[in-house]
């Protein structure tokens, strides 16, 4: 058996997560391009969490049981047919698009279990102590595919049509599949510890009486709330502050400026930096539960900023503070997580973990569409708000929490 590497689960999560660079700044956009209204772009935007948040547990509970690869494969296969149907999708008029770009977001979500089960694999291969460091993995695989995925989304816009970021998309996770066939060994041997299988709800029980690991997922649960309405209406509200032109043509997509594809590979980078190199630092010198507080600040400050920047400089500052905010925030909760979390529980802890994330990428893309039809700085300022008790929760009752590895 091939040795279990960090190098190859980052690189399959890094290839998976350039086909999700690539649809998600387009879905808002296109959706009101073909005169959706605010709650049915949130719906849009809502579906493959929603999915998400179902499947989560299951698959790292599977994953527990059966091994991490095969998840891994499942979920990246599926992936690639998701894209297959937006690409399909996004050529189509009115009412038949919209219906093909909901179909392709719900079956994604389905299949969207790798980043839970791939944080269990590095868990699996990660002494406790060093598992903060490690998750930030997971973070530099969101930072680049944010990078390179919005910037493909763009270029094939530009010189392959409006369908050309789906097929690039599909391409692509089909491309990871083969790779991760060929080069993912796996990392768990099912029956080496015995793992419990309890229905779901008693497990969440279970792990939420745990009151540290309950307070990680409320604190995860609020900042990604408040990252989800930024990403949901980014797109919206530069086209409104800066009049950027979209456009259908007898019901269809036709016309899509790409500076907006481009200010997300511009996180990308912001969040990629972070993730390379500072972040370690940052754990080492500030301590898990104090980085997690500062994070949350600078995202509750830039989230309170970008609906009254107008000028390019400005925005993109804002941007990068945002950036640096997020990417600080994830690999710190998820690290002591881990630590929390039993070994043979580590699965189905971080499952639930995602499965808040994923009620919270629900909630929050409906809350920040809907509400941007009535004023479009309204989510901004009360997602500044979420996130500003979410970091003073995390500071008021983890800073004198030390994790114990069980």
């Amino acid at each position: 058996m091939k040795k279990p590497s960090l190098l190859v689960i980052f690189l399959t999560v890094f290839l998976d997560l350039v086909g999700f660079g690539i649809v998600l700044p387009l879905l808002p956009i296109f959706a009101k391009t073909l005169e959706a209204s605010g709650l049915v772009i949130g719906l849009l935007m809502a579906a493959y969490s929603a999915m998400q948040f179902i499947f989560a547990p299951v698959w790292g509970r599977l994953s527990d049981r059966i091994g991490r690869r095969p998840v891994l494969l499942f979920s990246t296969a599926g992936a690639a047919i998701s894209y297959v149907i937006f690409a399909m999708g996004s050529g189509q008029e009115g009412k038949t698009a919209l219906v093909l770009l909901f179909a392709s977001r719900l079956f994604a979500g389905v299949c969207g279990a790798n980043i839970t089960v791939a944080q269990a694999y590095i868990a699996d291969v990660t002494p406790p102590e060093e598992r903060s460091k490690k998750m930030g993995l997971i973070g530099m695989a969101f930072g680049l595919g944010f990078i390179f995925g919005p910037a493909l989304g763009g270029l094939g816009l530009k010189f392959g049509g409006i369908t050309a970021p789906g097929w690039i998309a599909a391409a692509l996770c089909g491309l990871n599949f083969i790779f991760a066939y060929a080069r993912l060994p796996e990392s768990w041997q099912p029956g080496a510890m015995a793992v419990a299988q309890r229905p779901r709800w008693e497990q969440l029980r279970d792990t939420l009486s745990r009151p540290e690991v309950a307070l990680l997922v409320l604190v995860f649960f609020l900042a990604t709330f408040s990252f989800a309405c930024f990403e949901t209406t980014l797109g919206l509200l530069v086209s409104v502050n800066f009049g950027l032109k979209f456009e259908a043509v007898k019901g269809a997509i036709h016309v899509f400026d790409e500076k907006v594809v481009y200010l997300y590979t511009f996180c990308g980078v912001v969040g990629a930096f972070v993730q390379g190199g500072p972040l370690a630092r940052a754990v080492k010198r500030l301590g898990e539960p104090a980085l997690i507080a500062v994070s949350l600040l600078l995202v509750a400050v830039s989230l309170a900023a970008l609906p009254f920047v107008k000028t390019w400089p400005l925005l993109l500052g804002a941007l990068g503070m945002l950036s640096i905010g997020s990417s600080l925030t994830r690999p710190p909760v998820f690290g002591l997580l881990s630590q929390f979390a039993r070994a043979d529980e580590q699965g189905a802890t971080l499952g639930i973990a995602h499965s808040a994330a994923s009620l919270a990428r629900i909630l929050g893309p409906i809350f920040a569409a809907t509400l941007f039809d009535v004023e479009p700085a309204l989510p901004y300022l009360l997602c500044a708000g979420v996130s500003l008790l979410a970091g003073l929760l995390a500071w008021g009752k983890l800073r004198h929490v030390v994790a114990k590895p069980q």
